[in-house]
């Protein structure tokens, strides 16, 4: 879906020219592994589900279990849910999942965002689903090995934008939910005493409401100025969190056009000691970039710097690809420093609805270098068949560590992992 400054018609997304650069040969570093063709959900996670000492991966109403992931288990029912998708005779046949890339056709997941967390404290890791937009947050508490359907509770309802993220805002060591609701933006906490609780939304934006709306792109954290609290990000500005705020008085906004993308890092990019923002320029169209945190007589200011660009020579690096709706930040190699994982989303909109819908799904990282005070920036491929969906999550999956990446999409959902 779209947030409103990227409302323009299909006639303007149609004439874009076909600018995505084609991938580069796979080097064979990475592993590739389908867990499944069928479109359950845009995201997936990861977590020792059943207490065996090896990872598994949660992906839409699924778990596959470690180390091998063949064998799946159910988390949540979804009863008949599937499509009916034409064979060749002309014959239909009923197909599981949400139609994606094998039905033709596009729709939508009731699985967007997705997060593993002992939550009720017992010891098991349980799983938090972030809905479609507008809709609720839920999460399934582990039935402790058994092999059945995990019980249902509700953490927040409305839960707005298209990138929500499960971090710790208050700086109390648990994470919270932030998103947005009901037109504000904040974050849910949760009661660690009752852990079947609906969870507390704390608005940072005050009244009057209606500022950001459920398909509202762009929103993430980071300290930006300095002294130790954690603030929150989205597409036009920065919300500073005031010392031993309140829970009602407003905070602080600060305007920058950062742009309407997926996920936003607050993260020291160059390494002046300054927080920088990680993000992409807008989620169903073009861009990714850095913006450097300056300080001109006293007062924050942005220099935007292009990772990847619309066209040739636009970006730092060499690749060129649409619908970046999806980010994560991770060490890739081991050198301390974070990188940076995105792709293009699969089908956003359908297969005609967003620049680009047929070129190849890729999923890249990007190396991050700092000398003299200057950042730069390396590609590297990882697939060009998967893509990335509204969520992607790059972790140590199979304990060698090295950081895996993980994918689920309306491709279906995928295991990299490093050689």
């Amino acid at each position: 879906m779209k947030h409103t400054a990227l409302l323009f018609p299909v006639l303007a997304i149609t004439a874009l020219a076909e600018n995505s650069t084609p991938p580069p040969p796979l080097t064979g570093e990475w592993s590739r592994q389908e867990l499944t063709p069928q479109f359950w959900a845009e995201g997936a996670c990861v977590a020792d589900v059943n207490k065996d000492g090896k990872n598994d991966v949660l992906c839409g109403p699924f778990w596959y279990e470690g180390p091998d992931f063949a064998k799946r288990h159910v988390i949540y029912d979804m009863g008949s849910k599937g499509y009916d998708r034409k064979k060749e005779d002309g014959t239909t046949e009923k197909m599981p999942g949400f139609a994606g890339v094998p039905s033709g056709r596009n729709e939508y997941s009731n699985n967007f965002i997705s997060y593993a967390h002992d939550f009720n404290g017992d010891g098991w890791m349980d799983y938090l689903v972030i809905g479609f937009p507008g809709a609720e947050t839920f999460w399934f508490e582990n039935p402790k090995g058994k092999d059945e359907p995990w019980n249902r509770f509700v953490a927040l309802k409305p839960t707005d934008n298209e990138s929500p993220m499960f971090v710790d805002i208050d700086g109390d060591k648990q994470p919270d939910l932030l998103c947005m609701s009901k037109g504000g933006l904040g974050f849910a906490t949760r009661n660690t005493k009752d852990p079947a609780a609906a969870w507390t939304w704390k608005n940072v934006t005050g009244a009057p409401q209606g500022r950001f709306q459920k398909f509202t792109h762009g929103i993430g954290h980071g300290d930006i100025n300095g002294d130790g609290r954690t603030d929150i990000l989205e597409g036009e500005g920065w919300w500073e969190q005031p010392a031993n705020w309140d829970g009602t008085t407003p905070w602080t906004r600060h305007e920058v056009r950062f742009g309407m993308g997926a996920q936003m890092f607050g993260y020291d990019v160059n390494g002046d000691g300054k927080t920088d923002v990680i993000t992409s320029l807008a989620a169903h169209a073009w861009g990714v970039a850095w913006f450097e945190q300056t300080n001109d007589g006293g007062a924050i200011g942005w220099t935007k710097h292009l990772i990847v660009g619309s066209k040739p020579g636009e970006g730092e690096t060499a690749a060129i690809f649409s619908q970046p709706h999806a980010m994560d930040l991770a060490d890739m190699n081991g050198d301390g420093t974070l990188d940076l994982i995105t792709g293009k989303r699969v089908w956003a909109h359908g297969p005609g609805g967003d620049p680009e819908p047929g070129a190849p799904p890729v999923l890249w990282w990007f190396e991050l270098k700092r000398a003299g005070g200057k950042a730069t920036w390396t590609a590297h491929l990882i697939d060009d068949k998967s893509g990335v969906g509204t969520q992607v999550m790059a972790t140590d999956i199979n304990g060698d560590k090295k950081p895996d990446v993980v994918v689920g999409n309306k491709r279906g959902a995928f295991v990299f992992l490093r050689k």
